[in-house]
């Protein structure tokens, strides 16, 4: 009797140890079931095996102390462990991904508070109190076993307690290994890592922790690989409107292509004006001789942009030289809103301007996120905080900057709270010499103040400011467009809804047309306001979006957004670049009188900063952007922060492995997508840098000073 009851206590004791990560596991499975529902194959395996890790090392810990202090800290344990999933359950509802730490501690304050309304009604819905009382439910577990006076797990032996730290690092160690011997997971877990893909793949609590682990050490996520051996590099198409021509230009490292396809084709447009001998696009930088004199960080960063080889100028360099500029992030525009009945203005500048055709706003950080790519040519692979960060160093290669160094008025506007996403902070920091002006500090006394605010009103309020001067830079951050879709909720849906009601859609999407009309409204107005100006020729407008409308759909993740998919005219909305494709309109009046312009190669909002450096003829360095002149005869390349990317040959899948290309006759080498995938990650690899260090400071100070 004595050994059975010995026995059924060690049993008991072993399951009462295994109930923490048990309890971890189960969460993470409501939270993967609730949002990403990724595929389910062998990274179940892994999430559980991390889970068990952590419950173990819980358990581990919990089990030294003594009773009371063990059940009281099981308690908050139980409490606090529902906190973040609960947090990033109702992030992903309303933006549609994971926040990363920084986002969620840095960059989402603002929006958090500013949609305070609409995330209790979140919280309150049937959904979120069901989630709610799920993730709470190991607390009433807990809360009543403590009442009963047990503990969670049994008081440690000298045995049992090197058992469980042994059971710990045996359940973290092997999910580690076998990550590192699949073809799939290994580089999502190291090299090419971002917090949305390691959450689906392993879990929220592993997302957290390698998020820590890049916070705890930021330069361990700069590392440069090279690219490979020199190729010919047939594959290039250039903007494009008159007669075909064979394009076979040799490319140096970074825009190297190994094992080249069949020499493709493309129509350049004519150039504008005569245009002398091509020049690298460079500023006077050794930047050999800096690496010699540097370390760490600084040092990796100058040896990488040392090895690229930089674009050339071209046919369109200096296309915009002295015009006056006018860039708007549209609040979640889409292609979709471009018609010539419904929208005649977008239609027009889309159309009569710069065409591109296929253009991605990759979206990962919400609105500041793609704010962020539009003004810095940077992705946000900082999250949320990317801009602060950004922004606390030089910002020398921002059009603000360039352009105040040429003696531009410049001015940053948005019709909404002007402290969002600490705007006023990080606006003022951008290079427009007149700052920035929200509602609250200036256009307050301009605009109604209703949900979501009128751009039409905001242009209104704002053009007759700056244009009677003579050079002018101006930057909208629009909000029209904003979510929620219905006449109930938006303002700018109930002001335009006889405009749609006859529109052959649902109600929300419906909507969603709707509130973009005001943006059409403002458009008209700022269009007619240059035109009476007589300077519409003499202006450039840039318009893209900040993200996908994830407003239009709730609690859905890709695959099962119906409304989107609905505004997109597909079946399903299953990938990053379905999800994320857009429209970017550059357009100025002397544009009008030439034959239409048409980009047709991938490109991303990273390629705004670039191309219009080199539109207005400016004194920039294209190695030191990440982004591409789209003009110039750099790899056509859109990719985003988790590792996806589409050139003109074709699209990798980077959470399934998989390359898909364009011209299923056309065979593409493995050595082609992996130099692929290696110039991404260096890419991303510099931004990292960049924002991580103070290296535009460093190159750049000293030039200011001598300037001023």
């Amino acid at each position: 009797m004595r050994k059975e009851y010995i026995g059924r206590n060690i049993i008991l004791d072993i399951i009462r140890l295994l109930i923490p990560g048990l309890v971890i596991f189960a969460e993470e499975l409501l939270f993967k079931y609730a949002t990403v529902r990724e595929p389910h194959d062998i990274n179940l395996l892994y999430i559980f095996l991390f889970s068990m890790a952590l419950g173990f090392m819980i358990s581990a810990a919990l089990s030294f102390l003594p009773s009371l202090p063990s059940r009281i800290c099981a308690l908050l344990l139980a409490v606090l462990s529902a906190v973040p999933y609960l947090v990033e359950y109702f992030i992903y509802r309303q933006f549609k991904v994971c926040y990363d730490i920084n986002t969620i501690t840095n960059g989402s304050g603002g929006a958090l508070n500013g949609f305070s309304d609409h995330i209790a009604e979140m919280v309150f819905s049937s959904s979120g109190l069901i989630m709610i009382a799920l993730y709470l439910l190991p607390t009433v577990i807990t809360s009543i076993m403590l009442a009963k006076g047990w503990r969670i797990v049994p008081e440690s032996s000298a045995v049992m307690a090197v058992a469980t730290v042994l059971a710990a690092l045996i359940c973290l160690v092997l999910p580690i290994r076998l990550i590192k011997e699949n073809r799939i997971y290994k580089d999502p877990y190291d090299k090419e890592y971002s917090f949305e893909k390691a959450v689906a793949d392993f879990g929220l609590a592993t997302g957290i922790r390698l998020d820590l682990d890049r916070m705890a050490d930021p330069d361990s996520a700069v590392e440069f690989a090279d690219v490979g051996d020199l190729t010919e590099y047939t594959a290039a198409t250039l903007p494009s409107s008159g007669e075909e021509v064979e394009v076979t230009e040799p490319i140096e490292p970074e825009e190297t292509l190994p094992d080249a396809t069949p020499t493709a084709t493309s129509t350049p447009t004519p150039s504008p004006t005569p245009t002398p001998e091509p020049e690298p696009q460079v500023l006077d930088i050794d930047f050999e001789a800096l690496a010699e004199d540097s370390s760490g960080t600084t040092r990796e960063l100058n040896e990488y942009v040392a090895s690229l080889t930089p674009t050339m100028t071209n046919d369109f360099t200096g296309l915009f030289e002295g015009k006056n500029l006018i860039m708007i992030t549209a609040e979640a525009f889409t292609a979709e809103v471009i018609d010539p009945e419904l929208t005649p203005t977008l239609y027009r500048l889309a159309n009569s301007g710069i065409n591109f055709t296929d253009y991605y706003v990759p979206a990962s950080a919400g609105t500041t996120g793609g704010e962020f790519s539009h003004i810095t040519g940077f992705l946000p692979v900082d999250g949320g905080s990317s801009m602060s960060h950004y922004t606390s160093d030089n910002v020398y290669l921002t059009m603000g900057s360039q352009l105040d160094r040429l003696g531009y008025y410049g001015i940053m506007y948005h019709n909404n709270d002007y402290q969002f996403y600490s705007r006023h902070i990080t606006h003022n920091r951008l290079g427009y010499s007149e700052g920035f002006v929200g509602y609250g500090n200036g256009l307050e006394d301009y605009i109604t103040s209703e949900w979501p605010e009128s751009d039409l009103e905001m242009m209104e309020a704002t053009v007759p400011t700056y244009i009677d001067q003579e050079h002018f830079n101006v930057y909208y951050m629009s909000v029209s467009g904003h979510s929620g879709y219905s006449r109930g909720s938006n303002a700018q849906a109930r002001k335009h809804w006889d405009q749609v009601q006859d529109l052959d859609c649902s109600d929300r999407v419906r909507a969603y047309y709707a509130a973009n009309l005001e943006f059409e409204a403002a458009m008209t107005y700022l269009v007619d306001s240059l035109e009476e100006a007589g300077i519409a020729d003499d202006t450039v407008i840039v318009i893209t979006a900040d993200h996908f409308p994830y407003g239009l759909d709730n609690d859905a993740p890709l695959g099962s957004l119906p409304y989107l998919a609905e505004l997109y005219g597909v079946d399903k909305v299953s990938d990053y670049f379905t999800r994320d494709h857009n429209r970017l309109i550059i357009w100025s009046g002397c544009l009008e009188s030439m034959d239409p312009i048409i980009v047709d190669t991938p490109c991303t909002s990273i390629d705004i900063l670039p191309t219009l450096s080199n539109l207005f003829g400016l004194e920039w360095d294209s190695r030191l952007l990440p982004g591409r002149d789209v003009f110039s005869n750099a790899i056509p390349l859109a990719f985003n922060t988790n590792y996806d990317w589409k050139t003109d040959l074709g699209t990798y899948y980077a959470g399934r492995g998989v390359f898909e290309p364009a011209d299923p006759s056309i065979e593409v080498s493995d050595e082609y997508i992996e130099t692929i995938r290696t110039i991404v990650r260096n890419k991303i690899s510099f931004m990292r840098g960049v924002l991580n260090s103070d290296y535009y400071g460093y190159l750049f100070d000293d030039w200011i000073e001598e300037e001023e």
